[in-house]
């Protein structure tokens, strides 16, 4: 049973934390201590569960799990429900994404505003595209689809591209780039426009569009099913959010 100071600051961190969220179908933070401890400013373990989670940009998370051991704190603060740390402390952190997740952030106002006016070439003539509407699948064998209806401004015609892609971490663990792209029977319309594709792809699969107040996230492991994206990180943490 979780005595009264754990509770308290348990549910400070909560409110916190549901303050940097645009949505909050759940959320649980469990902070396991003792009272002895927490005058001496140790806490055993800091344990963070979110579903449902809306962040910026309209990216929602299915799940989020962040795993902290041995934290130090001042004991000060805490006996005011707040947690602050002594130093930064490092974290294990996964983040699930459905398919449906990443549809809808491809879908948003945001990433909209994005693949509007790109400036391409199409068989060797310039021109004006803009995106009406992108599918994102995951289906399967480690990779990602994606269908997206193009208007090319100077013509009103409206085609399609198709392709599929595997995502990879890049570099500093950051982001994802999508390699091996091949394309529906052979549709290739233009490589700028399937490199803008990818490059808003890659913007929107930053590990930082994940981060809340204080936290830095590099990625270590990414795991694509049917339907289903995981991300495994290590964070930082320097700062407890506060409300």
């Amino acid at each position: 049973m979780p005595d009264l100071g754990e509770q308290a600051i348990s549910k400070a961190a909560e409110i916190g934390l549901a303050s940097q969220l645009d949505e909050v179908e759940e959320l649980n933070v469990d902070i396991r201590t003792n009272p002895l401890k927490l005058i001496q400013g140790e806490l055993e373990s800091v344990s963070i569960e979110g579903k449902g989670l809306v962040m910026q940009q309209d990216l929602r998370a299915e799940e989020l799990k962040v795993n902290i051991d041995n934290i130090a704190i001042n004991p000060l603060s805490a006996a005011f429900g707040k947690i602050e740390l002594n130093h930064p402390t490092e974290a294990e952190t996964f983040v699930v994404l459905t398919e449906a997740d990443i549809d809808r952030a491809f879908n948003s106002e945001f990433l909209n505003e994005k693949l509007q006016n790109q400036k391409v070439h199409v068989n060797g003539q310039p021109m004006t595209i803009d995106t009406k509407q992108v599918e994102f699948r995951l289906p399967g064998e480690g990779k990602f689809a994606l269908k997206a209806d193009l208007v090319m401004q100077e013509t009103g015609e409206t085609k399609q591209v198709s392709f599929t892609a595997v995502p990879r971490m890049r570099e500093g663990g950051n982001r994802l780039s999508l390699e091996e792209v091949q394309y529906a029977e052979g549709e290739e319309i233009s490589p700028e426009l399937t490199q803008a594709l990818l490059e808003q792809s890659s913007e929107l699969l930053d590990l930082r569009n994940f981060e809340l107040q204080g936290m830095s996230l590099r990625l270590k492991h990414l795991d694509v099913q049917a339907g289903k994206l995981t991300l495994q990180a290590e964070a930082l943490v320097k700062e407890f959010p506060s409300a």
